[in-house]
């Protein structure tokens, strides 16, 4: 992929929109959320023009959601959602969240109407996130959307154990997607979660299954990336002013600003292009936790800024 213009590019993002719902004691607060929401509000405000596909209900949280989809650009084709709008009960244990989702998060199923094929039949990259691998006839949808067979696939398992019914099938539907992606990003709690392997292994067995790059992220650890041509990068977190508040949403600050990357300067092909990517990711991943929310945080000193 040659290098595109971000006004002239277009990311189609699949994923889960939702509610989050922080309970501390008697107090709640709600923030809109989820990972393939969070990805495509990130890369509106890095400049990249973005579609959300994802399941909402016709009720006030998923009213609130449409509203905040729109005040921040991003448009959405959002399938209809019989058990409303999804919702994720959280809480703060050591500063990391801890979920629990209502059935509708539970149950979710992205309807792949016409609509919604030609708008990832003409996107430029197609970013997945958090999408229900264990649903056999969801995952056969989703690659069958994939129409046009150039690399420009990115994905994030973002597995929750809430919402997680057959971690088999999702490990089997989910590798032979990533087995085509130009990149996927995996955990540490991803590797844990759904293999019981650590991040190393699981970064090696998606490069033989035939993922081009893999971007591994392990919270404190930092993040490396790991091409199938042997190119490799690695950072540790961004040291910068400021207590870390809240590290919610700082996979999906990664995963963008990886994207917007892509969309601003092409597929490197020189590791210093990849050091590069990756040290912008970590630097919007630390803006992002130095804020209450999963809303990224662009880092003026390192992110060039794009009028929306």
């Amino acid at each position: 992929m040659s290098t595109v213009s971000p006004t002239a590019a277009h990311v189609v993002v699949i994923g889960d929109a939702l509610i989050d719902r922080i309970v501390d004691g008697d107090e709640r607060r709600d923030f809109v959320g989820g990972a393939g929401l969070n990805v495509a509000v990130g890369l509106r405000t890095l400049g990249v023009t973005t579609t959300l596909v994802a399941t909402l209900g016709a009720d006030a949280d998923g009213t609130r959601v449409r509203e905040h989809l729109r005040g921040h650009g991003v448009a959405l084709l959002a399938s209809p959602a019989a058990l409303g709008t999804s919702v994720a009960h959280s809480e703060r244990v050591d500063g990391e969240p801890r979920y629990a989702f209502n059935k509708a998060a539970q149950q979710r199923e992205v309807t792949f109407s016409p609509e919604v094929l030609a708008a990832i039949d003409a996107a430029t990259l197609v970013v997945v996130s958090c999408f229900p691998f264990d649903n056999p006839a969801q995952s056969a949808l989703l690659t069958a959307s994939i129409l046009r067979p150039e690399a420009r696939l990115v994905l994030d398992p973002n597995p929750r154990a809430g919402m997680l019914s057959d971690r088999a099938a999702f490990v089997k539907n989910f590798e032979a997607l990533a087995g085509t992606s130009l990149l996927t990003k995996v955990g540490d709690e991803d590797a844990q979660l759904l293999y019981d392997s650590s991040l190393a292994e699981l970064r090696d067995r998606l490069i033989a299954a035939g993922t081009r790059t893999v971007l591994a992220t392990a919270g404190r650890e930092g993040a490396t990336i790991t091409t199938s041509t042997g190119l490799t990068a690695a950072s540790g977190i961004t040291e910068m002013p400021g207590e870390v508040i809240d590290t919610m949403g700082a996979g999906d600050a990664t995963l963008a600003a990886a994207v917007s990357a892509l969309v601003h300067d092409g597929i490197p092909v020189h590791e210093e292009g990849w050091v590069r990517l990756l040290g912008h990711a970590m630097d919007t991943a630390a803006a992002t936790c130095r804020v209450e929310g999963a809303l990224l945080q662009p880092h003026p000193g390192s992110l060039r800024q794009e009028s929306l």
